[in-house]
This record gives structure tokens, C-alpha cells and sequence, in this order.
């Protein structure tokens, strides 16, 4: 996939993020992709759903698996505005995911190489392929806004 479409993706994803921001959610976005298309979206439910696994990623995740009718989902990469947490990159190994790319790092619960690095740890299989920071200033900002508006 070339950069254009990462971004594209990513777009895509920061307008999702945005309605988590208006539903009171933490602003993520998160969507899955196969063969460039839109197989999966999800942003932020974990206070409206009352879910505490409700993350972009999961949601996602979640409507992928269903339009593909299999939890292995191969050959997708998962598109987030926000560095996956253990939990989520541990669903996205789980699941099979080949490819993550994500906007803005995550200081304090990051799990592709801010805080710890679960993609890249030998003794976990299968292995993901993660590019971090894509439209990074776009989803920082998001987050950002959000977080001024609660203090």
C-alpha cells in the first residue's frame, strides 16, 4: 500500500475519531482494510457501551470479523489515529492482522514502542509490520482539543 492511500486511510479514520469526540468518547478512530477496502470502522464506545474493550480498534476489528464471517483476518491492516494499547495489538496478533499504522504515539499506554514494544517481541507470533506516526500532528491535535475542553 503507498503512502497516499495510508493517508487517505488515516483521514478516514480522524473522521471517525470525531464522533467519538462528539458522543464524549476519548477521540480514536480506528478502521480495517483488505485489498483497499473498507472491511471494519469503529471509534472510542467504552463509556456509552459500558465495554471496557470497547476501543476503536476492537470495534473495528469486531466489524471486520463479521463482514469476513472469520476471526482470522489475514492480510488486513488496521488503521488507528492512536498507538494501539497491549489490549488492542494483542486482539490485532490474535486476529492475524498483517499491517497496523497509527497517528500519534501514546506516551503512557502505547504498545508498539512508547511504553513497550508488543509487535516487536520475539516471543510472541505471529508478527505485525507497524508504521506509527501518520498524520500524527492531526490526531495529537484531536487529542489535545479534547482533554482541554474536561480540565
Amino acid at each position: 500500500m503507498n503512502p497516499l492511500n495510508d493517508m487517505d486511510f488515516m483521514r478516514r479514520a480522524l473522521e471517525l475519531a470525531r464522533i467519538a469526540a462528539e458522543d464524549g468518547e476519548v477521540p480514536v478512530g480506528a478502521l480495517l482494510v483488505l485489498n483497499g477496502e473498507v472491511i471494519g470502522e469503529g471509534w472510542n464506545q467504552p463509556i456509552g457501551s459500558h465495554d471496557p474493550t470497547a476501543h476503536a480498534e476492537i470495534v473495528a476489528l469486531r466489524a471486520g470479523a463479521q463482514h469476513l464471517q472469520n476471526y482470522r483476518l489475514g492480510m488486513t491492516t488496521l488503521y488507528a489515529t492512536l498507538e494501539p494499547c497491549a489490549m488492542c495489538i494483542g486482539a490485532l496478533l490474535n486476529a492475524r492482522v498483517s499491517r497496523v499504522v497509527f497517528g500519534a504515539w501514546d506516551q503512557k499506554a502505547g504498545a508498539c514502542g512508547s511504553v513497550i514494544d508488543l509487535p516487536r517481541e520475539p516471543k510472541l507470533a505471529p508478527r505485525i509490520d507497524v508504521f506509527g506516526g501518520v498524520c500524527s500532528a492531526e490526531s495529537a491535535a484531536l487529542l489535545r482539543q479534547f482533554f482541554e475542553t474536561r480540565r
